[in-house]
């Protein structure tokens, strides 16, 4: 995730979990990862069509 606020990556598997952050403060980060999780299956599913993994 990137905005002007900050940044932010996270691993989605083999468990969600935050790699690194810049600038986000806890609050933004617990939302950010409730979208990722709301939205865990895409994510991963288009990884994979991109990727071919």
């Amino acid at each position: 995730m990137v905005s002007a606020e900050g940044e932010a990556k996270f691993w989605l598997e083999p468990e969600l979990q935050l790699a690194q952050s810049w600038r986000y403060n806890r609050a933004q980060l617990k939302e950010i990862e409730w979208l990722i999780e709301e939205h865990h299956h895409e994510l991963v599913s288009a990884w994979q069509r991109y990727f071919g993994s």
